[in-house]
């Protein structure tokens, strides 16, 4: 089994945060009145809505109820979000090379 992972960053994926923030305005929803009606904290919507906080399934499921956007698709695109932030840490592609080195035995 070889690796097949694509390590070249070509373009950031987008937060879902960004697609919920459009998804607000367009329906003219102020931040305070979803925050109301949610029961999310303004704060906490108000991060998430800027890519400051992850979307939890918890708060997919609830932007699901509210606006009738997948919550597969927001935790999808999270994950996706995450992966990229990772393999864009410092010392991160040096790491995983030497994991690959030294674990490359057990994938033969």
């Amino acid at each position: 089994m070889t690796s097949t992972m694509n390590t070249d960053i070509k373009r950031l994926p987008t937060h879902p945060g960004e697609v919920l923030k459009e998804e607000l305005e367009v329906r003219n929803i102020s931040q305070k009145t979803f925050s109301e009606c949610t029961g999310i904290s303004y704060t906490m919507l108000n991060e998430i809505l800027n890519g400051k906080r992850p979307v939890t399934s918890d708060i997919a499921l609830i932007m699901e109820a509210a606006l009738g956007i997948s919550a597969e698709l927001l935790v999808e695109m999270q994950s996706r979000y995450n992966i990229i932030q990772s393999r864009m840490k410092p010392n991160m592609k040096q790491q995983l090379e030497e994991v690959r080195k030294m674990s490359a035995s057990w994938l033969v």
